[in-house]
């Protein structure tokens, strides 16, 4: 090949030769794509696909020659060609409990997924009431249990707000993390839809 026919970047799959050569017999030109091995050549059933590299000219011939289709009834082409085919196969099942997905790479705020891994069931509400994660969390933080209502979420807030402000406690300013807390779950509590 001269340098105006010689593969370049333009060709889809082409990877740099780096000396090697086209496998077909006799051909001294650049093995720069890849495609796969003759019939009859051993499968690998660990790895990715065995393949081989060729030069643009054989690779060219390889693609003209392959057909698909090949040894296929008239009727096994149409339902081949069907816009849905390959989808109604099955596909393998799962065996065992997967431990579940690790809790740090995404925020699950309605616990739709942490749930399901939880090996205790989640706290329901006697009203029937939806709790997320972040819910159950605040909760936590008022010490309230799940099914508490919202005169049991204001009461309790201004229990904790008279004891850990620095007004009611002398001036005191080491409870001010704990005040920060109580606040923040108050008012994301009282606009959740279980406290509606």
């Amino acid at each position: 090949m001269t340098d105006g026919q010689r593969a370049g970047p333009r060709f889809h799959g082409r990877i740099e030769a780096d000396g090697r050569l086209c496998a077909e017999a006799g051909c001294d030109g650049p093995g720069e794509f890849r495609a796969p091995l003759l019939d009859g050549a051993p499968d690998r059933r660990d790895g990715p696909p065995p393949f081989r590299w060729l030069c643009l000219d054989h690779v060219r011939a390889f693609n003209a020659g392959y057909n698909f289709f090949n040894g296929m009834s008239a009727d096994e082409i149409h339902l081949a060609q069907r816009p849905y085919a390959g989808w109604e196969r099955e596909t393998r099942a799962f065996t065992g409990e997967p431990s579940g997905p690790r809790w740090a790479d995404f925020a699950d705020p309605l616990d739709a997924i942490a749930a399901r891994y939880r090996r205790e069931p989640a706290p329901e509400r006697g009203d029937g009431k939806p709790l997320s994660g972040e819910d159950r969390a605040n909760l936590k933080v008022l010490g309230l249990a799940p099914d508490a209502d919202r005169s049991a979420l204001r009461k309790r807030y201004s229990a904790l707000v008279r004891r850990y402000h620095p007004d009611r406690n002398g001036g005191d300013r080491s409870h001010e993390a704990a005040l920060q807390k109580v606040i923040a779950a108050y008012q994301n509590l009282r606009q959740a839809p279980a406290f509606a």
